[in-house]
Formats: structure tokens, sequence, C-alpha cells
């Protein structure tokens, strides 16, 4: 597919859409708020019309939910307007803006961005993980993106924590390693800083601050381990808000992946996303490809 595509990032807070070329350039953005208390979607179907400059034939629309891909519709999004996953289907999208349409959970096509245009694009098989608010990842092996009838790669979910799981505490990737699990114990401590200002207090080498982010960290890298052994890849690609303190992030996921990792003959490369939230977006351009669809 060489014509342009038409790119939409739909979250809870923000619609974004763009014309990205074939190569990942976007040609031009828009981006408006999320009209949450809309009865359906309407203000997507209007961007993805405005996006079309008459020469696309297709659309993907990231969404961070759960995609049925062998239904072609979204099952559920917490974080979108109630009913909205009535309508957010690729028939109805088809037949309201005329493209042939792709539904993509928004990890999968940002790793799809990543593992194609930006730091993983010299590597076969790639592990992309985000460490925001949320933890979430999606792969890509051979430049084909995992997904069977269902989005997968939901590592925040997983278990990394039995004992806690039997008292009900925090037990996942996500509830211990997120940006979010991070928030909730600085509000049971002493500590005022949040954002930049801990993140240098951990560089500083604070006691609480350490435990804290140490806790998280390493949750997280056991998320990644995880995956390493599942899918063996060359290379991981961190992104995420939480993602960008690389000096503090990578270091305990190198440990652990030398430590508890698969033992390939080569050392998985951890590096950073380059993309950063134009990773979706971008991902539009290589999407089709990577799920094996032609337009």
């Amino acid at each position: 597919m060489r014509e342009p595509v038409v790119a939409i990032d739909l979250g809870g807070t923000n619609l974004r859409g763009a014309l990205v070329r074939a190569d990942g350039e976007i040609l031009r953005r828009d981006k408006r708020p999320t009209p949450v208390h809309d009865p359906r979607p309407d203000a997507l179907v209007e961007m993805m019309r405005a996006m079309n400059d008459g020469g696309c034939k297709g659309a993907v629309v990231g969404i961070p939910g759960r995609i049925d891909h062998a239904e072609d519709r979204l099952v559920d999004a917490p974080n979108l307007p109630d009913g909205w996953d009535e309508w957010l289907s690729e028939t109805w999208l088809a037949e309201q803006t005329g493209l042939a349409v792709s539904l993509a959970n928004d990890a999968d096509l940002a790793a799809v961005g990543e593992g194609s245009f930006g730091a993983g694009r010299d590597a076969d098989d790639v592990v992309y993980v985000t460490i925001s608010t949320g933890i979430g990842a999606g792969v890509m092996l051979g430049q084909r993106v995992v997904v069977g009838r269902f989005s997968g790669g939901e590592i925040g979910h997983t278990l990394v924590d039995l004992a806690a799981q039997q008292v009900g505490e925090p037990d996942t990737v996500e509830t211990i390693g997120s940006g979010s699990a991070m928030e909730r114990r600085l509000e049971a401590s002493d500590l005022s800083a949040r954002g930049a200002q801990f993140a240098d207090l951990v560089r500083s080498g604070d006691p609480a601050a350490r435990r804290i982010w140490d806790r998280a960290m390493t949750a997280a890298a056991a998320g990644i381990t995880n995956l390493a052994w599942i899918f063996a890849p060359s290379m991981v690609v961190i992104g995420g808000g939480v993602g960008l303190n690389a000096d503090l992030v990578h270091p305990p996921i190198r440990a652990m992946l030398d430590e508890r990792g698969p033992q390939l003959g080569f050392p998985i490369e951890i590096v950073a996303a380059e993309l950063g939230d134009d990773a979706g977006l971008v991902g539009a351009a290589a999407w089709f490809h990577a799920i094996g669809r032609t337009l």
C-alpha cells in the first residue's frame, strides 16, 4: 500500500488524527478533546473524513481497549464514553467514511510504529512496552504484529506476586509497576514530590523514593522478562511517560533479563522509544502490512 492512510488515536481525553504517508511521515494532523457526552462517535467519523485528502483507501483507528479481530469490532474500552463500543466496528466506520477500516489496540499499533519506523526499525523481533499510567505491550515478530482473535500483549494484567494475590493486595505488573501504582504509594508516604521531582529524588538516592521506585521497576522488569521468555525478541523498546526516565528504568530491566531471562546467544537490546505520542499514528502506515491485509 503506497497511498497515504488516515490514522486515528482515539483516547479517553483526546481524539487525534493524522494523514500519514507510506514511509511514516505525518503530512497533517488534528487534535481535539474527546466528546465524552456524545451518544455515539460522530466526531471520530468527522475527523476521519476531514483527514482524507481524496487519495486514501484505508484508515486505522487505535483504541485503548480490547479488539475482537474476528468480529472486527471493539469489545470494551473502559476509558471511552459509555455506549461507544456499540458503534465502533470496522463495518460501521467503513460505511460512514468510504474507507477500508482496521481497528487496533493502541499498544499493538504503537508497537508497529516503533518496530517499523522508530527504535526497532532495524530489528526483526521487537517487544514494545509502555510504562505510564498503566503498562501495556505489543509484539512484532518478523515485521508482523502478534494478534489472535483478540488483541493481546496485556503484560500489565499478568500476575507477578501470588502471595499478594491471595490476600487481595496489588499483584499484577500494572498494579505494582505503573505510574499510577507509584502515585498511590506516594500518597500513602510523607513524600510530596511528583513527576520529574520524584524521579530526581530517586536519582539523588532518597531512601523512601528509592523504595517506591525499586518495587515498581522490579515488577515491570519481571513482566518484561516474562515476555522475553515467551517471544525471544532481539529488542525491547521502552516507551511511556515513566519510560522516559531511561537512566532509572533500563538498568533494572537489564539486570533482570541478564539474570533471569532467556539465553539467546546475544543480549536482548533495551532501547528507548523514539516516536513518543506519535508511535500509534505513524504505525498506521505499516499496520495493514503488519496484519497481513492488503487493500
